[in-house]
């Protein structure tokens, strides 16, 4: 199985994608962790990736398409994944299109997680205070959603006529939200095996 998982920052994207890669027995393939690790390397990349990441900015496409390209070839992904954080742009969709028509594959379905903005904003600050990562403070945070909303909701336009895109509400807890998403992924499981 092949997905993807949207939503804007602080909807529970990780935390939900993590489950359905241990349900599905798929790879979760994070462009954010990617990066993180990149930063703690403190190569140039990471370096470069930091002041990004800082300053509430998106990774340039040809930098996060080859990255996550790298990623999904290898053995592991083989079978299938789910990708948190990417494709975030319109360009990055059609990175990922080539990409899978190159394989002889397609995607399976995206889940793009709902969370009134409010919600986004409370469960970022204090995720920021608990886990002390930098880009998430409020100056940083309302940035970052302006962005996702300019960026990345059309990204969701161009799969939704496609057929395989699962709105799924991400607010309340996060057990609510996963029985959603399963509910959303089982039917999508029969279909492989029958078809």
């Amino acid at each position: 199985m092949r997905l993807l998982i949207m939503g804007a920052p602080g909807s529970g994207k990780g935390t939900q994608a993590a489950a359905v890669s241990e349900r599905y027995h798929i790879p979760t393939i994070s462009t954010g962790d990617m990066f993180r690790a990149a930063v703690r390397s403190e190569s140039p990349l990471g370096r470069e990736v930091k002041a990004l990441l800082d300053s509430g900015s998106l990774v340039p496409d040809e930098i996060t398409d080859a990255v996550v390209v790298a990623r999904l070839s290898e053995p592991d992904a083989a079978e299938g994944w789910i990708l948190d954080g990417y494709p975030r742009t319109t360009n990055q969709v059609a990175a990922l299109d080539t990409y899978l028509a190159t394989q002889g594959k397609q995607l399976d379905g995206v889940l793009l997680l709902d969370v009134p903005q409010e919600q986004l904003l409370e469960r970022m600050l204090l995720r920021g205070q608990h886990e002390g990562r930098s880009d998430d403070n409020l100056e940083t945070v309302t940035h970052r959603l302006a962005v996702y909303h300019e960026q990345t909701e059309p990204v969701i336009s161009q799969y939704a006529p496609r057929g395989i895109l699962h709105l799924i509400d991400g607010s309340g807890t996060i057990a609510e939200t996963g029985a959603r998403i399963v509910a959303a992924l089982d039917p999508l499981t029969v279909a492989d095996v029958d078809g």
